[in-house]
Order: structure tokens, then sequence, then C-alpha cells
């Protein structure tokens, strides 16, 4: 698919990864964001933490999308215009495109145009009815669609993988108030949302027996060492996911093993023992806080499948009545 099939709203320029990791490590506590993981090598070990035993979140959503297909569209009706954030490896789209009715387009919403060309790659010969729109942007704002070849009888944004989690409380509203406007008055989202449960389940979701988590969490750090010259050593750094009750969150650290110094872009920086970097919140849910936090944004859940057996959600909303 050639760059110029790809639909763009203006990505706004923001801080680059020399500044946001310069101004993390500076800070304290010390912090370098989540969304660095995502090289290439960091997306294909994600991908095979969805595989781990212990994982669940992934299994768990893709039985849901299995099982209540049927009643997912019904709620969502025929012609729908699919709006994805994040394309991911396809397997959750796929159910969806092939359980709605007749759906008429699919946007994947990505900044990479080389994600966006592999999803619409992988997608296209599957659907060959349904119009591929691919749109380079960040899905964090209000989006402007590219028109699909006959107006649809709504939008639909799909935001699987409780991705929403690892937004503090005022991002995520921010998110979901902008998901307020691309979905429009008639408009759906179905959200993932992972549900508040016994902590020993979920801390071992991001401590698989196989390490492949961890290997995930340090190769953020094998990224700066080959794109800002660092020269952190990751022998001196373990992987450490733990659940906050208070928070009912994940809070994910790369903590230091001994007192060392680490050069970053020519910079210093001094670790203490047992100093952490914070690099990931995984937030998990109830129903009523998730009803009260989408509320804040202009959205109400109107139906919903999977709860306390499943440990996971599936959540549809619209706007609120002002």
């Amino acid at each position: 698919m050639p760059p110029a099939a790809l639909a763009a709203n203006p990505v706004p320029a923001g801080p680059t990864l020399r500044e946001d990791v310069l101004a993390g490590l500076s800070a304290r506590p010390r912090r370098l964001p989540s969304k660095y993981f995502y090289d290439a090598r960091g997306s294909a070990l994600f991908e095979a933490i969805t595989r781990q035993p212990e994982y669940y979140l992934t299994r768990v959503e893709l039985a849901l999308l299995h099982a209540r297909m049927p009643a997912i569209a019904a709620a969502v009706g025929a012609d729908a215009h699919v709006v994805e954030y994040g394309s991911g490896s396809g397997l959750k789209t796929e159910r969806l495109l092939a359980g709605l009715r007749a759906p008429l387009a699919y946007t994947p919403v990505e900044i990479s145009p080389a994600a966006l060309e592999a999803c619409v790659a992988r997608l296209r010969p599957r659907f060959p009815g349904v119009a591929m729109l691919p749109l380079q942007a960040d899905f964090t704002r209000p989006l402007q669609l590219p028109r699909p070849p006959r107006a649809p009888a709504r939008t639909l944004v799909f935001f699987p993988g409780s991705t929403l989690g690892n937004f503090v409380e005022a991002e995520a509203v921010r998110l979901l108030a902008a998901m307020r406007e691309t979905i429009g008055r008639d408009g759906r989202a179905l959200v993932g949302i992972d549900l508040v449960k016994d902590p020993a389940l979920v801390e071992a979701a991001y401590n698989d027996a196989a390490g492949v988590t961890a290997e995930f969490t340090l190769n953020l750090l094998v990224r700066l060492n080959r794109e800002l010259a660092a020269d952190f050593d990751l022998s001196g750094f373990a992987h450490d996911a733990r659940y906050v009750p208070q928070r009912e969150r994940i809070e994910t650290r790369l903590v230091s093993l001994r007192p060392q110094r680490v050069h970053v872009a020519d910079l210093a920086f001094d670790f203490a023992e047992g100093e952490a970097i914070e690099v990931e919140y995984s937030h998990k849910y109830t129903d009523r806080g998730f009803s009260a936090l989408a509320a804040r944004a202009g959205l109400e859940v109107v139906d919903g499948w999977g709860g306390e057996p499943e440990g996971f959600g599936l959540r549809l909303l619209r706007q609120a009545a002002r």
C-alpha cells in the first residue's frame, strides 16, 4: 500500500525521545514513558507476553469476543465504520470485523505509517468488502476520520486490550473525551477494561515465570543504549511489577541493583542501590469506577460483556445526554 493511501490528521509535534528520556531521568521519582517500549523487538516481545500462561488478559478478551459476538453485533448494528486505536496483532480486530453485521469501513489509527501499512496488508485480503482507511494520527485527540465510500450508520471506536489502564486518571479522562468527539452523537465505543481481582493473579500476569515481561521491560534500556548512546548495564537493573491495592493498579519499575552511574546522550545520571525508574502503570477497574471515569468525559456505559467470573470486561459506551 503506497504512503499516499494513508489519510493523515496533523500529528502534533511533541517531545522527542531524547527530551522525554532526559526529563524523565532528571525527575524525582525517575520515570520513562511506556510508549517507548514498542520498538520492533519490544513489539515482538509484547506479542510473546500475550501467549504466556499467566497473562490472562488477551486470552479472556478473545474468548469474550468469540462467545459474545452476536450480542455485540446486535448492540452495534449494521454498516458501522470501525475505528481502532492502535492495531496490534490483528487477532481481536479479525474477530470483531468477522462478527459485526456488514461493517462498512475499518480505520486503524497509528502514528507510525509502517504499522498502518502492515495492519492493512494483513486484513485487506481477509475482508475484501470492507473499505480499509488507515489514519496516521494521535488517537488521544479528536480525529477527523477518512470518509467511507458511503455514509456509515455509526462510528464504532474499538479500544481493546485494557490499554486505557496505562493512562493515569486525568490522561484517561482526556482520552475518553477525545473518543466522545470522535464517535459523535450516534456512535459507540467498545473498550476493554481489566477488572479488580485477586492481586496474586494480577501480579503473576506481569511477572511470568519465563521472564518474557522482564525482558520486555529491560528492552527499553537496550533501545536507549542504541538510540541515545546510553550505557545502561542490563545486569545492573531488574524488572519489578507490583500491585498497589490503594491505587488499584500494577506499578512497573526498573530497579537499580547497585550504586552506579549511567550516561545518556552525554549526560551522567547517578543511581543509588534500590532506586527505581517508573516505566508503566496498569490500572484495574470496578464497573462503578469505570462508569464514573467515563461520566467525567461525557460518556455513559450502555452495555457490557464479561465481569467478575472472567476478570475482564468489554464495555460499550455512547455520548451521555447533556
